[in-house]
């Protein structure tokens, strides 16, 4: 039995079949249920940890169909449209996933139906198996009204007006039903009579596209996993060529002869079709992750999903090989991310500011800005040293500078107790400040790329200008040139 306090009292909410037998139900006091039994086994309610095992057994189910919902408080509600042929048939579908969970130990209550609502309704105030075509509404009409899951009040209510069965409600019209017990109710017995046809949610977005392997024998080895998996990829690869897109998002599926499943997730920075560089992500993943795949009792069944695509089209290789170079680039930034995760491999993407602190940010790669408009980098001149450089001081480092003139640049500065010896210059790059972000007191800028004598090149800039008596002056280190 499983007990729960509320209203502070200890009160039955679960009882197996042998205590329902001899009178216990939920509900009872626990101390009314000792004075009729002093001895039976009693473990105190752990909701977490029912919905831990209800979410493994959610994913156990997905070998069956990637639809697969909630239905509270214990069951789950499984869309095997165009699965059954997979099994043999309705029958032998039902038949099937009965019999994995009685290897699990559970005890299951399982109905097929053509909507949700009966099959709900029959699993768990019906018989159970296999509803025909076309007879939901005759399969549930002698159902209790309490197959319509409303709650207890409107249940009480029913019952005292005589309605005790859903063909009893069924024979009703609808409208002076609402009209007394609610829209909730027709509605709920719309669903349950197999006239409404709700689309459930699932737990797991299906995906684009899929494939899998069923294994007689359970594989346990990593060369036949890797195998498999290679054929896998190669089916998935040709259903995207087939649609004219590239994955970005995929995810292996390993599925242990004792039910549980794990999953492996590897991302690409660009939609991507080719199966080697997929596989050997997935390779580079499994090796990184901190818990490693135990195979256990094996592995009988393996599924590769794409969870997310993007258009591709073929690609045409330039004469100089610079399509060829851009791949290379893309599979080194993927096995990056695969082995240190995207989190920690970053990218620059330009903002639309010409404050050289808010031009750039660094973000995840292959992470969207969520901007429509992207500003484009701007492109450097010919033959010349770039104007900024790639990484910059935040905050600047303040400076110590010698100049010749006022305005000009500095002769030598000093930065971080080291003397600077200014051997060329170029400047300066005057920057105003963006007053409607920085206020109207923010100092203008003037930047110089400078040259010491050892061929160190530095990025410096003095803010405020001498000519206005309000500013006073100063010079900061902003970036290295590498």
């Amino acid at each position: 039995m499983i007990v729960e306090r509320q209203r502070g009292t200890l009160r039955l909410v679960e009882c197996d079949v042998q205590a329902l037998k001899l009178g216990l139900s939920p509900g009872l006091a626990l101390a009314d249920a000792r004075a009729r039994i002093p001895d039976f086994a009693v473990a105190e309610a752990d909701p977490e940890a029912d919905q831990r095992f209800i979410l493994q057994l959610a994913a156990f189910c997905d070998r069956v169909t990637p639809m697969v919902a909630l239905d509270p408080p214990h069951g789950l509600m499984l869309d095997v449209t165009g699965c059954a042929h997979l099994f043999g048939g309705e029958a032998a579908l039902h038949q099937a996933v009965c019999a994995r969970m009685a290897q699990r130990g559970l005890n299951l209550r399982a109905s097929l139906a053509g909507a949700p609502g009966p099959a709900r309704a029959l699993a768990r105030f019906g018989r159970c198996g296999v509803c025909p075509p076309g007879q939901d509404e005759a399969s549930v009409v002698d159902l209790p009204v309490m197959a319509l899951g409303v709650d207890p009040e409107t249940t009480l209510a029913l019952s005292r007006a005589g309605l005790k069965n859903l063909g009893d409600l069924a024979a009703r019209p609808s409208m002076a039903l609402a009209a007394r017990f609610g829209e909730e109710l027709t509605t709920q017995l719309a669903r349950t009579l197999g006239r409404e046809n709700p689309r459930i949610t699932p737990l797991r977005a299906p995906p684009r596209c899929h494939a899998d392997r069923s294994f007689p024998e359970p594989l346990m080895d990593r060369e036949s996993l890797d195998i498999v998996l290679g054929r896998l990829i190669a089916d998935v690869v040709g259903k995207l060529e087939k649609r004219g897109e590239g994955g970005r998002v995929l995810e292996a599926s390993f599925f242990r002869a004792d039910g549980a499943v794990r999953r492996i997730t590897v991302e690409t920075g660009e939609p991507s079709r080719k199966t080697e560089s997929l596989l050997r992500l997935f390779r580079t993943r499994m090796e990184t992750i901190a818990d490693p795949l135990d195979p256990g009792f094996g592995f009988d069944m393996l599924r590769l999903s794409v969870l997310r695509s993007e258009p591709l089209g073929m690609a045409q290789i330039s004469l100089d090989g610079r399509t060829h170079d851009e791949d290379t680039t893309a599979d080194l930034i993927d096995r990056l991310v695969a082995r240190f995760g995207r989190e920690r491999v970053l990218g620059c993407e330009a903002l639309d500011s010409h404050h050289p602190s808010r031009a750039a940010r660094l973000l995840p790669m292959g992470q969207a800005s969520g901007s429509s408009v992207r500003p484009a980098w701007p492109k450097p001149e010919p033959d010349e040293p770039p104007r900024r450089p790639l990484q910059i001081f935040s905050p600047p480092q303040p400076i110590e500078t010698l100049a010749e003139v006022p305005d000009g640049p500095p002769l030598r500065f000093r930065w971080r107790r080291v003397l600077h010896d200014i051997a060329r210059a170029e400047g300066p790059e005057r920057i105003a400040p963006e007053w409607w972000r920085d206020g109207p007191d923010e100092p203008t800028r003037d930047y110089y790329r400078v040259e010491d004598a050892q061929g160190r090149r530095f990025w410096l800039f003095r803010a405020g200008l001498y000519e206005r008596a309000s500013d006073q002056p100063r010079w900061y280190l902003h970036g290295l040139f590498a």
